[in-house]
């Protein structure tokens, strides 16, 4: 059965759109890590108690510390009892016993609000993804991929609303951030294949000159990424835990040492791949759209090192960790959009102009 095109062509635009505000979430999501913010509400979802939170400290109570503390400490013990049982027995003796967890930090008006439209923007994007769900139900009998994705999507923006609680709760524990990173990702990824389906570039019939090659070539490049994400997750708690330990900016990654130096050195690798997997397609594809994308996949590589550069001889100013976070999270979605463009699988048969 074919599809209105019109309906597809509304609910392309709506998750074109949600795509955009998840990147801006994660823009935003970076600026609260690198300013410091992430406790500048103590609790979840509301903050400091209220839907608004204060402007001044005037407005709180005198023992406000230590009654956010305590909340969210019986909230860490409930959570203990599910880690047990999972086998994570030093992450919850780690919640149960170090007084790090439940220490409350100094209300700061700056810091408190940028916490908040950092929630009002996950608000918003909550939002986004409900309506694309709501409106893939018309689609669940004749495109039930279109259904199945988009519900995906929203289970897992559900429960990143949770995470980011828990995040909250455990005082920013060390893993717990990076994991609430990794489910944006996720989301992303789900939202860009439902995109895939519906956009009509892939349902026209064009070939790759040699896509078994080609893929093999991207996957390659996208191993390479993962090994540098995950590096850099790990170069980037350890940058929290020296400036909490009170090391400089300027020695930090110094104290860090060899997880920083491998992760400078292997970006050269991810961009050389990106090259090649550009001159590739170059030359054996007559795809110029597949073409000029992975061009602007590998101008993004760049930008990205240019930006993890920067970091390491400037003392890593805080405006460009959060520029640095989305170029690889760009990547990443760049990545996973021309990996399925170029396998050409789920996509509809539109015969519409959309």
């Amino acid at each position: 059965m074919q599809e209105n095109p019109k309906s597809l062509k509304r609910y392309k635009q709506l998750t074109i759109s949600t795509i955009i505000a998840v990147y801006l979430l994660i823009l935003v999501g970076g600026i609260v890590r690198s300013s410091g913010s992430g406790m500048g509400c103590p609790d979840w979802p509301k903050c400091f108690g209220n839907w608004v939170p204060p402007t001044s400290v005037e407005q709180l109570p005198a023992n406000y510390k230590e009654v956010y503390s305590e909340k969210r400490h019986q909230k860490n013990i409930r959570l203990t009892g599910y880690l047990e049982k999972l086998g994570f027995s030093d992450t919850a003796n780690k919640l149960k016993n170090d007084p790090s967890v439940r220490e409350e930090a100094d209300f700061n008006p700056l810091r408190t609000w940028i916490e908040y439209v950092n929630r009002l923007v996950g608000v918003v994007i909550g939002m986004l993804i409900f309506a694309t769900f709501v409106y893939s139900i018309r689609f669940r009998k004749t495109q039930p991929k279109v259904f199945i994705f988009s519900l995906l999507a929203f289970g897992g923006v559900v429960f990143q609303g949770w995470v980011g609680s828990i995040v909250v709760s455990t005082n920013l524990l060390p893993g717990m951030i990076s994991f609430h990173m990794l489910l944006a990702l996720l989301i992303v990824m789900l939202l860009i294949y439902t995109y895939f389906i519906v956009d009509p570039l892939v349902a026209e019939k064009e070939t790759v000159g040699d896509s078994k090659n080609v893929k093999w070539l991207l996957l390659g490049c996208a191993a390479l990424f993962i090994v540098q994400l995950i590096v850099g997750i790990n170069v980037r708690e350890g940058v929290d835990s020296g400036l909490s330990s009170g090391i400089e900016r300027s020695a930090v990654l110094d104290w860090i040492g060899f997880k920083f130096y491998f992760h400078r050195s292997f970006s050269w690798a991810l961009l050389i791949g990106h090259v090649l997997l550009t001159y590739f397609l170059w030359t054996t594809s007559p795809l110029s759209f597949s073409i000029k994308f992975s061009a602007v996949l590998t101008l993004v590589v760049f930008l990205e090192i240019v930006s993890g550069a920067a970091m390491g001889y400037f003392s890593i100013p805080a405006f460009l960790q959060p520029i640095h976070l989305l170029l690889a999270s760009v990547v990443f979605g760049f990545q996973v959009y021309l990996f399925l463009r170029i396998s050409r699988k789920g996509a509809l048969n539109i015969k519409h102009s959309i």
